[in-house]
């Protein structure tokens, strides 16, 4: 697990558990390895503004609309790049993103999708770990995070 989620965690005596599953690269393939639905598992997805980075979090199955997410935001946004997306996480394996951004000092965004989810799944910063939390935690955890629908499923779609 990367020292900052877990020290935000245990920071703030969230529930969890680790759930263990092979090497994999993607958080859909996560899901499918640790057995688990891909709805209930949280991807996060780095945001970039002008001013500055957020973190989206949708759905494992899932692709982010931008289009949404502007019009939520009232400013033009875009997806951050592999690399702003490593030093924003510098102590997460590559393209392992935990849900969990405010612990990366981040403003967070959840689709409203995983809300009513019983249990939620996460990255737990590397490529081997989910940490696994009851919806009820989860949404504790996220507290005043805003929320909406910002994502879909089926083929990515930009605008």
């Amino acid at each position: 697990m990367a020292p900052r989620l877990k020290r935000f965690l245990d920071d703030r005596a969230a529930r969890y558990e680790l759930v263990t599953h092979p090497a994999v690269h993607t958080s859909r393939a996560a899901a499918v390895a640790a057995g688990v639905d891909a709805d209930g598992l949280a991807k996060g997805v780095l945001i970039a503004s002008e001013s500055r980075y957020r973190l989206v979090v949708i759905p494992a199955r899932n692709h982010v609309e931008l289009g949404s997410l502007h019009r939520a935001l009232g400013e033009e946004i875009g997806l951050a790049t592999r690399p702003e997306v490593e030093r924003t996480f510098d102590d997460c394996v590559d393209g392992a993103v935990p849900a969990a951004g405010q612990a990366y000092d981040l403003e967070v965004l959840i689709d409203d999708a995983l809300l009513g989810e019983p249990d939620v799944y996460f990255e737990a910063g590397d490529r081997t770990e989910l940490v696994r939390m009851s919806g009820a935690d989860f949404r504790e955890l996220m507290g005043s995070a805003s929320h909406g629908r910002f994502s879909r499923q089926g083929p990515r779609q930009l605008l």
